[in-house]
């Protein structure tokens, strides 16, 4: 009578968006989300605040580390 949590897998427009990871220069805090290329406008996903947050974000998403950029 266990039931197993499936796994919530979000998507993406894969054409339209990149996954970033947004660092703040002064402060050191972290912003996951997705760009725009075509307007360069940033949709913030989640805060980074460990290892744990960014692993939860890939996987969720599909992404795998390479993917990534981080923008200061």
């Amino acid at each position: 009578m266990f039931f197993k949590k499936k796994e919530k897998r979000l998507s993406f427009d894969r054409n339209r968006q990149i996954p970033v990871i947004r660092s703040s220069i002064c402060t050191g805090e972290k912003t996951a989300g997705f760009k725009d290329q075509e307007t360069g406008k940033f949709q913030d996903i989640c805060c980074i605040r460990s290892d744990k947050d960014l692993e939860e974000f890939m996987k969720t998403y599909g992404i795998s580390r390479e993917e990534i950029r981080t923008e200061y």
